[in-house]
C-alpha cells in the first residue's frame, strides 16, 4: 500500500493542509480560515484542522488510514502549558499515524532550509524567530512582540515611524516626510491634528501601512531609512539570540526569512545580515520560496522515520504547482 503523509499549516487568518505520497508528489490540498486558538479558541482550531484535512484527503483520493505520518505547524502554539489542549484538538482528527506539532515558524524553517535545520525569522504583521539544530533541538524567542522586547515586524515598524513623527514635532528629532505621508493617509489637517488623532484614536495606523515607510525611504527620507535599519537590527537580534541558544556561531547554516515585510526594501535584509554576521559570519540568509505547509509534510515524514532529502525538491515543486493553479 502506498504511504501518504499529511502536513498542516494553521494560521491566524488562513490555514492549509497538504497530502503527499512517499515520492514527494503532492496529491491534495485543503484551504481554510483562521485556526490560531488565540483567535478562534481550541474548538475553532479543531474545526479548522478537520475542515482543511478532510478537503486535502478528498482531493488526494485517500483516507486517514493510509497516512503514515503527520506534521502540524500551529500559530499560537508557543508554550508547554498549551501543549495538551493543542494535542486534544489534533486528536479530533482520529489519526492512527504518528504525528508531531510545533509552532508554525518551525515548519517554515523545514520548508526553507535545505537540510531541515537552521534559523527562521518571521517579519509579517509582527515578528517571531525559532531555530532547530541537526538533532532537532529547538531555540526560540518568546513570540510576544514588544511586550517582551521583540521588534521588527510591520506593526513595530509603523509604531517606530509614528514615534519619529512625534520626535520631529517636539524637536527631539529631525524632520521627516513621514509626517506628510501619514497626514495624507489619515486626512489630518496638520501634524498636531495627526498626533492628537492618533493619541485619541480618531485616526488609526496599522501594520498594513508599512509600505508608506518603505516608500518614504525609497524617496530619500533619512528618518524612514533609519527606521528600516532599526527593524533590520532588531530582526537580526532575534536571530542572534537563537543562534547563541543552539551554538551556531561557527557553523555554516541558513537563516530562512519568512513574511511579507522582507519584500519592502533590500536595506532591511542587508542590515539584518550585517547584524547576524557580527556573531555568525557563515550564516546565509535565504527567502522562503516554498509554501510553509511543505514543512508540515516533512515533519510528518520525520515521524515515520523517512529520510526526505532526495524528495524535498519534488514536494516543493509539485505543491507550488498545485497551489498556484
Amino acid at each position: 500500500m502506498t504511504r501518504h503523509y499529511l502536513g498542516v499549516d494553521i494560521g491566524a487568518t488562513k490555514s492549509h493542509a497538504l497530502i503527499s505520497d512517499e515520492t514527494g508528489r503532492a496529491l491534495g490540498a485543503g484551504v481554510g480560515g483562521a485556526g490560531n486558538y488565540e483567535v478562534v479558541g481550541y474548538q475553532g482550531l479543531a474545526e479548522t484542522l478537520n475542515a482543511v484535512t478532510d478537503e486535502a484527503l478528498r482531493m488526494a483520493g485517500t483516507s486517514k488510514d493510509q497516512l503514515a505520518g503527520a506534521g502540524f505547524g500551529i500559530a499560537g502554539y508557543d508554550w508547554l502549558a498549551e501543549r495538551e489542549s493543542t494535542r486534544q484538538a489534533i486528536q479530533t482528527l482520529g489519526l492512527s499515524a504518528p504525528f508531531e506539532f510545533v509552532n508554525d515558524t518551525i515548519i517554515g524553517l523545514l520548508a526553507g532550509a535545505t537540510e531541515g535545520w537552521g534559523v527562521a525569522v518571521v517579519a509579517g504583521t509582527s515578528n517571531n524567530c525559532w531555530g532547530r539544530d541537526r538533532q532537532g533541538r529547538e531555540g526560540r524567542v518568546t513570540g510576544c512582540g514588544p511586550w517582551m522586547g521583540e521588534y521588527g515586524g510591520a506593526s513595530e515598524l509603523v509604531a517606530k515611524a509614528v514615534q519619529a513623527v512625534a520626535l520631529a514635532w517636539t524637536q527631539r528629532g529631525p524632520a521627516t516626510h513621514l509626517t506628510e505621508a501619514f497626514m495624507d493617509l489619515t486626512g489630518a489637517t496638520d501634524i498636531v491634528d495627526l498626533l492628537e488623532g492618533l493619541a485619541l484614536e480618531r485616526y488609526q495606523l496599522s501594520a498594513a501601512d508599512a509600505p508608506i515607510v518603505f516608500q518614504a525611504a525609497a524617496e530619500g527620507d533619512k528618518v524612514a531609512q533609519g527606521t528600516i535599519c532599526w527593524a533590520g537590527r532588531e530582526l537580526g537580534s532575534l536571530a542572534i539570540g537563537v543562534i547563541r541558544q543552539l551554538s551556531f556561531e561557527q557553523l555554516d547554516f541558513e537563516v530562512v526569512l519568512i513574511g511579507s515585510l522582507f519584500q519592502g526594501s533590500p536595506t532591511l535584509t542587508e542590515t539584518m545580515s550585517a547584524t547576524i554576521h557580527t556573531v555568525a559570519p557563515k550564516a546565509r540568509l535565504v527567502r522562503l520560496a516554498a509554501p510553509p505547509v511543505v514543512g508540515g509534510v516533512l515533519l510528518g515524514m520525520e515521524q515515520a522515520g523517512v529520510e526526505y532529502g532526495s524528495i524535498r525538491q519534488t514536494l516543493i515543486e509539485t505543491t507550488t504547482a498545485m497551489l498556484t493553479r
